[in-house]
């Protein structure tokens, strides 16, 4: 990971335009090139960001009448823009993290992955189990399976459903669609909350939500013993 504290200004250009005036900011530039932008506030939420698949092209300024000493360009698969225009480098140090054993969820995320994985009509009649964890260069997908047709599912579980989580998904659906003998795969979003963001966000991305009830989930689970 690399970690530039500048004075810069930022521009996007994409669906929309967007500008961040000169001032001091992080830089954070992780491994696949993602780019994001922070200020000293506002917890780990960015200024603005581009996810991945990007490529990140830096450019000295090469005129001397300039104040800038090089600007970033980070451009995604679709064309949008991410432009910084650094004034000044305060900071530049780069950090080999290695391979992140991912995050271990607590009991309730990890007890809905169960009570899921053995229920899975729960998401839709007719639907089924290939594997709970299933690995994968990124990291695991909580569920794997298929629904009625067939077609391959990826279901990542959280207790509370936010932006992150659909942007981790979103990752595990990438990488999972190179594989032709997986693809194509669709993603369900579950969790006990979700926030209305995310819930925009996931169907802007064609990305079903389902909201999970955990009370019923277990009841459900004390129903299966039962012969009567």
């Amino acid at each position: 990971m690399r970690l530039v504290i500048a004075r810069c200004s930022v521009d996007y250009a994409g669906r929309l335009t967007a500008h961040l005036p000169l001032a001091p900011r992080l830089i954070l530039v992780k491994a696949d090139n993602s780019v994001s932008i922070h200020a000293d506030d506002r917890a780990y939420k960015p200024l603005n960001w581009m996810s991945p698949p990007c490529s990140l092209k830096v450019s000295e300024a090469g005129n001397a009448e300039s104040e800038a000493a090089a600007v970033w360009t980070v451009e995604n698969r679709t064309g949008e823009k991410l432009i910084i225009t650094m004034a000044e480098i305060l900071h530049d140090s780069s950090h080999e993290l290695g391979v992140d054993p991912g995050l271990i969820k607590d009991g309730v995320e990890a007890h809905l992955q169960e009570l899921l994985a053995d229920r899975m009509e729960t998401l839709g009649e007719g639907w089924s189990l290939i594997r709970r964890e299933y690995p994968t260069a990124i990291g695991p997908v909580d569920i794997l399976g298929r629904d009625a047709e067939g077609a391959t599912i990826a279901v990542e579980i959280k207790r509370r459903g936010e932006i992150d989580g659909v942007e981790q998904l979103t990752r595990y659906l990438e990488l999972l669609n190179r594989d032709p003998l997986l693809a194509p795969v669709r993603g369900v979003f579950a969790a006990q909350e979700i926030k209305p963001q995310a819930r925009t966000l996931a169907t802007d991305r064609g990305i079903r939500c389902v909201t999970l009830d955990y009370d019923a989930l277990r009841g459900i689970e004390d129903d299966k013993l039962r012969l009567f």
